[in-house]
């Protein structure tokens, strides 16, 4: 096919469509009925172009001005229940079990940077005495970490947290337009104040106490931050490496998927900060709080492995229905 020719043969066509969609709310009668025509030939276009073209830009826009032109026809859209329940059940799930081995690498990588930091700091009493004075630490390690949740009303403490996180999860996201790269020093930032945290506690025999503080929202908070940064990074490296699709079909795809993640974590975010708030300085016995926490993680990780692998298998990808091919341009 001689895309230059079909393009300048049918142009006029897809521009008067456009047009017709634009003023969808005050169309004659003549004009609905025009409507109707000419996104019945547009859709045959767009069908004879991705059967004959390789030309994934023209194929994006034509596919995007379909897609409008069939929510201007059918002037139905997807009641909000519906819409809920496919987001909870297909697109965060799905995107989030696709990057399963992103986030465990994510996840694994951070918690050994932790470790290693914090063995460094607890056999270096010379790097203890850099972080502050003995009195200075001694009350970080028996007041300042215990009482960090518990000197603020929980519901204020409870949306602090969420903001914070939610701040971090969204950094980690947004950091896929530079290619992901900010990503790791920012979760190593994370990473190296835990673990100076864990080099200062377990030395001081309060490593249980730093455990039944943080495992009970820790968890499913950290289970979080790994996947934002994770599919942020994948982005990024769709960038790089889109694979035999093209790159900006690969980049609208995920960047749509990883949209989805976005607003899904800030849900997930918002039940660890109610468990930082309520359930860690609560007075239930330490092994009660961890095994709520346990029990929230082990919630979020069979929700998504059950409805992520269903929908990964109907062949979803977290992208919205009637995507366009590309991103849109200008």
């Amino acid at each position: 096919m001689d895309v230059d020719a079909f393009l300048l043969t049918h142009r006029g066509t897809w521009d008067r469509l456009d047009q017709l969609i634009k003023k969808r709310r005050s169309l004659t009668g003549a004009e609905v009925d025009e409507l109707v025509e000419l996104y019945q030939r547009a859709s045959t276009h767009l069908s004879m172009l991705r059967s004959a073209s390789s030309d994934s830009l023209v194929t994006g826009r034509l596919s995007s001005l379909v897609a409008r032109a069939r929510s201007a026809v059918t002037g139905a859209h997807a009641p909000m229940t519906s819409t809920f329940i496919r987001f909870w059940t297909v697109s965060f799930p799905v995107v989030a079990y696709r990057t399963w081995r992103w986030w465990l690498a994510t996840g694994v990588a951070f918690l050994v940077v932790v470790a290693v930091l914090a063995f460094w700091v607890a056999g270096n009493p010379e790097v203890q005495y850099a972080v502050g004075t003995p009195s200075e630490i001694d009350e970080l390690v028996n007041h300042d970490v215990e009482s960090y949740y518990s000197e603020h009303p929980a519901a204020a403490f409870a949306l602090h947290v969420w903001l914070n996180n939610s701040w971090l999860a969204a950094r980690c996201i947004a950091f896929a337009v530079l290619l992901g790269l900010p990503i790791p020093f920012l979760l190593l930032q994370n990473a190296a104040n835990l673990g100076l945290i864990a080099g200062l506690m377990f030395p001081a025999g309060k490593g249980g106490l730093l455990l039944g503080l943080l495992i009970p929202h820790g968890l499913l908070e950290l289970t979080a931050v790994f996947l934002a940064g994770a599919v942020g990074m994948r982005l990024g490296w769709s960038v790089i490496a889109p694979g035999d699709r093209p790159r900006g079909q690969v980049l609208a795809e995920q960047g749509r998927g990883v949209v989805a993640v976005a607003v899904g974590l800030v849900g997930v975010l918002l039940v660890s900060g109610l468990l930082e708030a309520l359930v860690t300085p609560s007075p239930l016995p330490t092994f009660v709080r961890i095994a709520i926490g346990v029990i929230a993680e082990l919630v979020f990780l069979s929700y998504v492995a059950y409805f992520g692998r269903r929908a990964a298998k109907a062949g979803e990808t977290g992208d919205i229905e009637d995507a366009p091919d590309v991103i849109p341009t200008g």
